[in-house]
Parts: structure tokens; C-alpha cells; sequence
């Protein structure tokens, strides 16, 4: 379970996370907190479901927001780093998108954008998931997830330098 492996990499890591979630509605910190240990690694979870609580909570700025709209990836970075920061944790990992069932500021129901901030810098994925609104939602938990335990390995891996995270 990607879960479980998040939690062990964050503790082998001896860092801490906190979620920032649109279309999944705090999914992404539940699952991490269903693991046993987890509040040795989990900071919190803020659900910014609506646009404007993207900016005035997590820090996105208004003019990102108005140039491109909530589901993007420059928006997805600036959710995770904004979630570390107001939470004080080392990593942020965050969630926006169209569950559906129609789609939402021309994005398609399906269209997801992951992303991770952390001290080696950001990742993100833009996702196109198939099916109802629940499956959309729980593949972009699974997607947040997978994401989250790569850069975390990649943490482990890297050489030392600072650089951007690779997908």
C-alpha cells in the first residue's frame, strides 16, 4: 500500500508532511493516517476545496488563480508548499482537479494535478482518470500517493545537490 511505504519513507527520512486537498477533501491525510505511526510523520491536512480558500489559506496567489484557474500545475506546487509552510512540515503533497460529473472550468471530469513540495524542491503530474466521481477521486489519492513515495525514494537516492524533483 502506497500509504504505508509514505509513512516508512517520511520516518526513514525523519520528515514530516501535511496535505493540501481540492477533490479529494482531506482522502489523502486519512489514508496516511490509517497507518499505524502515523502521527510521527503526519503534520495535518487542509481542505481548500474553494478557490478563494486556496489563496487566503494556503498562500496560492490570486493572480495564478485568475490566470489559469484552480486546476493546475503551477496551482498544485504552490497548494503543497503553502500546506508545508502554514503546517510546519518538511513535505507538502497536495490535490486538485475535477471529480465530476461534468467538467469544471474546461477541464474535463477526470483531470487531476498532484503535486509534492519538499527540501528537494517540487514535483507534479497532470492525470486523466477514467471513471465516476469516486473512482476519480480515489485514483487521485492513489496518484498523490505514488507520487509522494517516488520523490521520497528519490530523497533518499539523491546526491546531495538541490534540483527539481523529477516524475
Amino acid at each position: 500500500m502506497d500509504a504505508e511505504r509514505v509513512v516508512a519513507l517520511l520516518r526513514e527520512a525523519d520528515l514530516t508532511v501535511a496535505t493540501a486537498e481540492s477533490l479529494t477533501a482531506g482522502l489523502v491525510s486519512a489514508r496516511i493516517a490509517d497507518v499505524p505511526g502515523a502521527s510521527d510523520v503526519l503534520r495535518g491536512g487542509v481542505v481548500s476545496y474553494a478557490t478563494d480558500a486556496k489563496a487566503s489559506v494556503l498562500g496560492v496567489p490570486a493572480d495564478l488563480l485568475e490566470r489559469t484557474g484552480p486546476v493546475h500545475r503551477a496551482v498544485a506546487e504552490a497548494m503543497a508548499a503553502g500546506a508545508a509552510r502554514l503546517l510546519g512540515a518538511d513535505v507538502g503533497v497536495a490535490t486538485t482537479g475535477v471529480a465530476g460529473p461534468g467538467p469544471h472550468d474546461g477541464h474535463p471530469a477526470g483531470t487531476v494535478v498532484v503535486a509534492v513540495s519538499g527540501p528537494d524542491g517540487l514535483a507534479a503530474e497532470v492525470l486523466r482518470l477514467p471513471g465516476d466521481r469516486a473512482a476519480v477521486r480515489e485514483g487521485a489519492v492513489r496518484g498523490a500517493l505514488d507520487l509522494l513515495a517516488r520523490v521520497l525514494a528519490q530523497h533518499q537516492e539523491r546526491d546531495g545537490s538541490s534540483r527539481r524533483w523529477e516524475e
